[in-house]
């Protein structure tokens, strides 16, 4: 009932920039959060960045600073400026969607896109 699709990734030397973007689409009348976790080779999944329905915003402190994660302007997507990168952003990255209301009154915990590579090299 919740579809994300990302884009936006790709191979960029240290220090350079990216934009990723996300767009969610389904049978969703709301949703708590929204926002970005990322997973490198052979490392748990972690969180990126995520901004809630009230509109705060959440970073890991390795990102603080260099990324930056806002609303797009259609509804219900989400970008995420990424600047001054470095080796250690190399991963692939997925747009999350948390506790999604159905009409029903249901919820969906967690709801996962299919990642898009960022890879950060010379």
């Amino acid at each position: 009932q919740v579809q994300l699709v990302e884009s936006g990734g790709g191979l960029v030397q240290p220090g350079g920039s990216l934009r990723l973007s996300c767009a969610a689409s389904g049978n969703f009348v709301s949703f708590a959060t929204m926002g970005w976790y990322r997973q490198a080779p052979g490392k748990q999944r972690e969180l990126v960045a995520y901004f809630t329905a009230g509109n705060t915003t959440n970073y890991a402190d390795s990102v603080k600073g260099r990324f930056t994660i806002s609303r797009g302007n259609a509804k219900n997507t989400v970008n995420l400026q990424m600047n001054s990168l470095k080796p250690e952003d190399t991963a692939v990255y997925y747009c999350n969607l948390g506790l999604a209301l159905l009409p029903d009154g249901r919820r969906i915990v967690s709801s996962w896109g299919q990642g898009t590579q960022v890879t950060v090299s010379s």
